[in-house]
């Protein structure tokens, strides 16, 4: 099931998007959930067409744990030896955006890249998750773009300014509940030119590995994401780009860069 988070006329609902076709074409629309849909919830039977309402970012997480060097020909790009376990860093919720919305180019930076990434969302509160129930705490899947400002990155040793910036984490369009994550392509293009091209078979350590690893140290509650990492061929945004990264079995999660300010 598809479950977007959208507003309209003033109201903040979740819904799941039934039909086929582009965000814009009017052949989709959304069954209005009735409450939340991290637990059991009933479809409301009321239906909006998704394009006569805006979308939002799919969840609004807690916290969004970021991994890094995990596609080793993305980690030979830019110089760097794959990790010997899994570089975690965070996202503060400012940094997240739907699709739709504008990434703003950080004044402080003068190269910014955009980052395809597949999206964990947590279903449930959980920490110390075995292998064996990682399915048990996912609610399901959603594309992000992990826009980082490479200088700054370069410069200091800490990522939080380099990867936190608002609007550097878009998420969207919508939450995928029923995928295998396990061999899916993953695609990110800048004004229509292919840049990405990977698939999530390549990651080196799995959905699961990172859950594992993550919830050792830290409670992960509903809604929260964990980014797993980017293929090859990150690239530069500048001002006016329209970036947009596809995943199979998703959809396309679409952000125009502006100039902020």
């Amino acid at each position: 099931m598809r479950i977007a988070r959208f507003s309209i006329d003033g109201n903040v609902a979740f819904g799941a998007v039934e039909g086929e076709g582009a965000i814009d074409s009017g052949d989709l629309v959304l069954d209005i959930i009735k409450g939340i849909p991290y637990t059991d919830f009933e479809l409301s039977g009321t239906k909006v067409p998704l394009n006569k309402v805006r979308l939002l970012p799919p969840v609004l997480p807690n916290k969004v744990v970021g991994i890094g060097r995990n596609y080793a020909e993305h980690a030979a790009e830019l110089g760097n030896e794959v990790p010997d376990v899994p570089v975690a860093f965070f996202k503060p919720t400012t940094s997240v955006i739907g699709s739709g919305d504008a990434v703003e180019y950080p004044s402080f930076s003068q190269e910014l890249h955009h980052e395809a990434e597949l999206a964990v969302v947590i279903g449930r509160m959980c920490r110390e998750v075995p292998r064996e129930r990682v399915k048990d705490v996912v609610f399901g899947y959603t594309c992000a773009n992990d826009v980082t400002a490479r200088d700054v990155q370069r410069r200091e040793a800490q990522w939080a300014r380099a990867k936190g910036f608002d609007t550097s984490c878009p998420l969207g369009p919508w939450v995928e509940t029923d995928l295998d994550p396990g061999n899916l392509a993953i695609q990110a293009t800048v004004n229509g030119e292919q840049r990405q091209l990977g698939r999530t078979s390549d990651m080196i350590r799995s959905v699961e590995d990172l859950v594992v690893h993550i919830t050792e140290a830290m409670t992960l509650l509903p809604g929260d994401v964990i980014l797993t990492g980017t293929p090859a061929g990150v690239g530069p945004l500048r001002v006016g780009d329209e970036v947009a990264v596809t995943i199979e079995g998703i959809g396309t999660l679409t952000n125009k860069v502006i100039k902020r300010g």
